[in-house]
């Protein structure tokens, strides 16, 4: 008998209706039918139906079943290894007890109010109802909330308190990790105050700069200012020498006017910055190229009519990620500004701030990677899939893992780069130091900017499609994780700065590398639980030194195309000596010590790798231009 006659001769209600199939009961299962009942009549089937009253779908009803969400935990008390490096390096209860405060805070109020800036990104008004140009940049209530807590927080004042010395941007720098993934990108307008007043300071806080310093580190919300970043042109991103036209022309008081167009402003809502521009001589000439650019300071500030001095917003950006952000295009037209560097010299005046923010951006990868994993890892204590939870499917757990080693590797050379940081602005650093800090920057900026693309791509894959869906939050992640490998030097661009570095000192930062990466692994000579790991840093250190001797002898187009490749390297053999020497730290985890076995597994040098399959050779320019174009 059919299911649909079995429901046309029931009439029984209350109690459970069964088919019998092999003397084995089952429960009916009503299923609503494509039948149409006459009109004002009811169809036998809806009777049943009403009558069972416990079925899960019904109108309204959309069923018993939702997935339990992941769970955002604090972020300090989460990270094991985080906990461990500061124990190990910075053991002071009261740094802990502030991240750990610090931690409930981002859990409770801060990660709240970053999604109100992704659901509320900044608008631009360009006219009042009256018709008067104002170029008003509107951000949500949480955006201010954001500034105000940067400041209370001493998230750009601690690294200038130096209230823990050598370890003050360690401090500092741990701070914003667990603060990054939840800012909604305040991160960003940090990162520029941060430079800006890196710069000040490394050029001597006085008029007309000294109240602006003040502002930039101080821990007074009503006091406290942001700096942009306004270098970028319609000519050049990187390539900032020939890209510059915005003039500064001479005034009689000492100040300029600039006038030019800039392409790109991060931060735009900003209360000062620092820009580069070419000095106009009385003829109105320019001097073209480096030699030419000057560093400005400049207040953003309006007329008693609400208008921008100086300042036209043209247009806000339409990004990919970053859209909690204000990024925009603006005509400079007679802006009030002061020079800061001497004449000609404004690029190697922003190199204290490029370190600065090139550092915050290693920081923001490292802190996104490990965001994906935290949510990921407690998702899979929450989802069922094929009969167990996702923990105990063997190859998620190994998926999970791989992602953790990349967290793990990215997290300790982006404390190294601190740690190097801290001790030059401490006076404590050596020059083999110094040499090393200049070297690893660009490294650890290139490196973690790819490797965050990687890992929170596949984080994403371990929600399944929650994923890719917009309102989880998750998807922005993977959007703002882009821009890490782009802003303040694009992969490449960075691989050339390496080399830059390399040639410019003669060779002394890669000495300086050698011998520390050694050293590092002197400490781990006698553990035998890191005996493989030892083996493959020393080995892949070995390599590389030989590769750096046999470059030094080809031509500079060989070593342009070994570049990336050998970046690369760098990175991926001093990550590993530095998850050796944190798993012989005396209160290592056995989990500690397999992440440094697991990432030792790979190929760590790459550019030894490639050289030997002829990647290099003269030829390949050419065969590489005739399979893009051709």
């Amino acid at each position: 008998m059919s299911v649909r006659s079995v429901l046309r001769t029931s009439r029984v209600a209350g109690r459970c209706h069964y088919l019998m199939c092999g003397g084995v009961p089952r429960q009916l299962i009503h299923v609503r039918s494509a039948h149409v009942a006459e009109p004002g009549a009811r169809a036998d089937e809806e009777r049943v139906w009403e009558a069972a009253g416990d079925l899960p779908f019904s109108r309204a009803k959309i069923g018993s079943f939702f997935q339990e969400r992941p769970s955002l935990k604090n972020p300090f008390l989460e990270d094991s290894l985080l906990r461990g490096y500061l124990r190990r390096h910075l053991p002071h209860q009261a740094t802990f007890s502030d991240l750990c405060a610090f931690g409930e805070r981002v859990v409770n109020q801060v990660d709240e109010w970053g999604r109100e800036c992704e659901v509320t990104p900044p608008r631009l008004l360009h006219f009042d109802p009256w018709g008067c140009r104002v170029d008003q940049i509107v951000t949500s209530p949480a955006w201010n909330h954001m500034k105000d807590l940067s400041a209370e927080e001493g998230l750009v004042a601690i690294g200038y308190e130096m209230q823990y010395g050598e370890w003050s941007r360690v401090y500092q720098m741990s701070k914003l990790y667990i603060f990054s993934p939840s800012s909604g990108l305040y991160s960003c307008p940090l990162a520029m105050t941060d430079g800006a007043a890196k710069v000040i300071k490394s050029l001597g806080v006085s008029w007309p700069v000294d109240e602006a310093y003040n502002r930039l580190t101080t821990r007074q919300p009503k006091r406290f200012w942001t700096s942009g970043q306004w270098m970028t042109e319609r000519r050049g991103g990187s390539d900032v020498a020939s890209g510059t036209e915005t003039v500064a022309v001479p005034q009689t008081d000492g100040s300029y006017r600039l006038h030019g167009f800039k392409w790109f402003t991060s931060a735009t809502d900003a209360d000062m910055t620092l820009t580069l521009a070419r000095v106009q001589d009385r003829t109105g000439a320019v001097t073209p190229g480096s030699r030419g650019l000057s560093l400005f300071y400049a207040e953003v500030s309006r007329d008693q009519d609400g208008r921008l001095k100086g300042i036209e917003v043209q247009r806000l950006k339409d990004k990919l990620g970053t859209r909690q952000l204000p990024t925009a295009e603006l005509l400079l037209d007679g802006l009030q500004a002061y020079r800061l560097s001497e004449e000609g010299r404004g690029v190697a005046s922003i190199a204290n701030m490029l370190t600065i923010t090139r550092i915050h951006n290693t920081v923001s990868a490292a802190a996104t990677m490990r965001r994906v994993v935290q949510l990921a890892r407690d998702y899979a204590t929450r989802r069922t899939a094929f009969g167990k939870l996702l923990k105990d499917h063997p190859l998620h757990i190994q998926t999970l893992a791989r992602m953790e080693v990349e967290t793990r590797g990215a997290f300790l050379l982006m404390m190294d780069v601190c740690r190097l940081l801290g001790r030059e602005e401490s006076g404590l650093a050596t020059q083999h130091d110094s040499n090393l800090l200049r070297l690893l920057t660009p490294v650890a900026k290139l490196y973690t900017g790819k490797q965050v693309v990687a890992v929170v791509s596949e984080g994403l894959e371990s929600f399944g499609g929650q994923g890719y869906m917009e309102d989880t939050g998750l998807p922005g992640l993977l959007r703002d994780a882009q821009v890490l490998s782009i802003w303040e030097g694009t992969t490449n661009v960075l691989s050339l700065d390496v080399l830059r570095c390399v040639a410019r000192s003669s060779g002394m930062v890669l000495h300086a590398y050698f011998t520390h990466a050694k050293s590092l692994l002197a400490g781990a000579a006698n553990v035998s639980s890191v005996a493989p790991a030892v083996k493959a840093v020393d080995c892949a250190l070995l390599e590389l030194e030989d590769f750096v001797q046999v470059a030094a002898t080809r031509g500079p187009g060989y070593l342009e195309l070994a570049a990336r490749d050998l970046a690369y390297s760098l990175a991926r053999i001093y990550m590993g000596a530095l998850l050796i020497d944190h798993a012989c730290w005396k209160e290592a985890s056995q989990s500690d010590v397999y992440a440094a076995l697991r990432w030792c597994e790979q190929d760590l040098c790459p550019v030894v790798t490639k050289e030997g399959r002829g990647c290099y050779d003269p030829s390949t320019p050419s065969h590489d231009s005739a399979l893009v174009y051709n």
